[in-house]
């Protein structure tokens, strides 16, 4: 199928009347409905949004591509923009967006289809072609280009390189595989071509996987680079050089990107077996952070689940568990039983396991696991789940390359009896002999809490507030909230509490500015307003991620100072939170006045609403 049969003369705004992202795709989508293309276009414009909500489609080069796979779409086409003077849409460049070819693909689109509207993408990366589009004077000028480009594209297709050894290899993907996944591959290829580097590129798209690499390819390569933000098969790529990294950076830095896989910097990727996906990743998204990451996911549902069961028997009661207290109530003590008991008591070899499993995938599970409870029974609690995490990870790889020499008739034995042996009893051994000064450690740290003064923890309660709103998810907000938790395993529930407040006031904040300052946020702005307040009293903190993506120099400072109030007032009033998540909804369960808490959390709302309302510039 030619692009011509989807991108059709009715189906071109030769001068565009929108002036910012939200107009563009108001335009671009009456465009295809008047055309006939749309039988929902309400159901196809959302698609489209919750599209640009995981990342931009202005890719940059004054050039975006929305794109939307929906029910909405009747029939799959093309609708073609093109802005003279250019508009804001919130590219990754930052620069001024003329050129927008909006895809409109069915839920039963043919693949025909779905590679057609998938090649278009590529052809944009020509500057050359580019510029055609923009001096067309007419619709037909526009479908000649098009016509054109993809006729000389179809031609180099059909005598592909018959090389196997390429000095680079690539991968790239994305969520919906439509457009990101070809222009980055495309931009990798005409970088390459540039520097007289040859490289074959594999698309993870819509259509699967195409041009997938071979293990001969893989072996002979000098690197590899991943630019992709889905899942990919990485452990084929055990032992080689590879750089990864998500797909804008390969539209965007695709010259930084073989410079850096051509010269000797490039770490080796290690996987423990085939079809792993331990050590995936490299930069933010590889070591400590990544480890540390897998087990506090995975430790997070124990975490949750206990906590909140805990804080309700502590409604009922704080001394109804125990059964020779006057308050003792059977519920209460069953309700501190499972949460407290058990899953309280899991966290922590379960933070453990998953760690070293990060690190070393199965033959570190059984050790971290083992090293956990020895932390936790030893009262050696948080830390000490992370030392036996990593440690257990640590000596799984290292037995594991100690014993690669081994005759084969024992290679069966390896797996089921001397890697779970070895590991348990290394990591079980080390254990023992530092858990007892972590517990020493342990307690310590409790004790410097639990008398620390009044402006003592209020400065705690600031600095962890602003904290969870630095990076709204990153590692510093992370960094705040398993210290949060650390501290309930420890018995300490105030600095949590104020770890929570703080995460629930940057959407919190950004909802009551687009509701009370409209004239400062686009249309689409005030809508995405609205959902931040469930966000907000969710606890979830990355919904205002968008928002500080669009305007950070003023939404970044906003929602720290908000949250750092919120902070600061919470350690002010003396609030405790057993429960380590829940926002809104665990409030009751607070020690101290739920009321108090609810100030606190609001307070910090509305003074990084205020900040946004005076701060931010108004809308055209």
């Amino acid at each position: 199928m030619r692009i011509s049969e989807l991108l059709k003369k009715d189906t071109i705004v030769l001068n565009m009347k929108a002036t910012d992202k939200s107009s563009a795709i108001d335009e671009l989508v009456r465009k295809l409905d008047s055309a006939g293309r749309l039988n929902d276009p309400s159901q196809y414009k959302k698609a489209i949004w919750e599209r640009e909500d995981q990342s931009t489609t202005g890719i940059g080069d004054g050039i975006a591509i929305p794109h939307a796979k929906s029910a909405g779409v009747q029939t799959p086409a093309i609708a073609f923009g093109r802005s003279s003077d250019g508009l804001n849409y919130e590219s990754l460049d930052g620069q001024p967006t003329h050129l927008f070819f909006m895809i409109a693909a069915s839920e039963n689109a043919t693949q025909s289809h779905l590679d057609t509207l998938s090649r278009l993408s590529t052809y944009l990366m020509d500057e050359e072609f580019r510029n055609k589009l923009l001096a067309a004077t007419s619709e037909a000028e526009i479908v000649k280009a098009i016509d054109e480009k993809e006729e000389e594209q179809l031609k180099s297709e059909k005598n592909p390189s018959s090389s196997s050894d390429f000095q680079l290899l690539a991968v790239t993907g994305c969520p919906t595989g439509i457009a990101h996944t070809y222009m980055a591959a495309d931009a990798l290829k005409a970088e390459a071509k540039k520097q007289g580097v040859t490289i074959k590129v594999e698309t993870n798209g819509s259509g699967g996987v195409k041009n997938r690499l071979t293990d001969d390819e893989i072996a002979a390569a000098d690197a590899i680079i991943v630019a992709a933000d889905t899942k990919v098969d990485m452990a084929r790529f055990s032992g080689k050089p590879v750089i990864q990294t998500g797909v804008t950076d390969g539209i965007r830095k695709p010259n930084e990107l073989i410079m850096k896989a051509l010269s000797e910097a490039v770490p080796l990727y290690e996987s423990a077996e085939r079809g792993s996906q331990a050590n995936e990743g490299s930069g933010e998204r590889r070591g400590f952070y990544k480890h540390l990451m897998n087990g506090v996911s995975n430790m997070l549902p124990f975490v949750v689940g206990g906590g909140i069961l805990i804080a309700i028997s502590f409604i009922i009661g704080i001394e109804a568990s125990d059964p020779d207290h006057p308050s003792y109530n059977a519920f209460a003590d069953m309700l501190m039983t499972i949460g407290g008991g058990n899953a309280f008591g899991l966290m922590i070899p379960v933070l453990a396991a998953f760690i070293a499993m990060s690190i070393a995938d199965r033959p570190g599970f059984a050790a971290g696991m083992v090293g956990g409870l020895i932390a936790a029974t030893g009262g050696a609690g948080f830390l000490g789940g992370l030392i036996a995490g990593f440690l257990a990870g640590y000596v799984a790889l290292f037995m594991k390359r100690l014993l690669e020499g081994l005759p084969q008739f024992l290679e069966g034995i390896k797996t089921v009896l001397l890697f779970p042996v070895l590991n348990i009893f290394l990591t079980g051994m080390a254990m023992l002999v530092i858990v007892s000064p972590l517990a020493d450690f342990n307690s310590g740290l409790e004790s410097w809490l639990s008398g620390m003064g009044t402006s003592n923890m209020i400065i705690l309660g600031i600095i962890l507030g602003g904290m969870m709103a630095i990076d709204m998810g990153g590692p510093i907000n992370k960094a705040a909230f398993t210290f949060g938790i650390a501290m309930i395993d420890a018995g300490n529930f105030g600095p949590h509490a104020a770890v929570m407040a703080g995460g629930m006031v940057p959407p919190l904040g950004i909802a009551l500015a687009t509701t009370f300052f409209k004239n400062k946020f686009t249309k689409q702005e005030r809508e995405g307003g609205k959902t931040n307040y469930v966000l907000g009293l969710s606890f979830i903190t990355e919904g205002a991620i968008p928002f500080a993506a669009a305007d950070p120099g003023r939404v970044i400072p906003s929602i720290i100072v908000g949250s750092a109030v919120a902070g600061g007032l919470t350690a002010l009033f003396g609030i405790g939170l057993p429960a380590p998540h829940g926002g809104a909804f665990v409030i009751p369960l607070v020690y101290g006045s739920p009321l108090a808490y609810l100030f606190a959390i609001l307070v910090g709302a509305f003074v990084t609403a205020l900040m946004l309302g005076v701060w931010k510039k108004k809308t055209v």
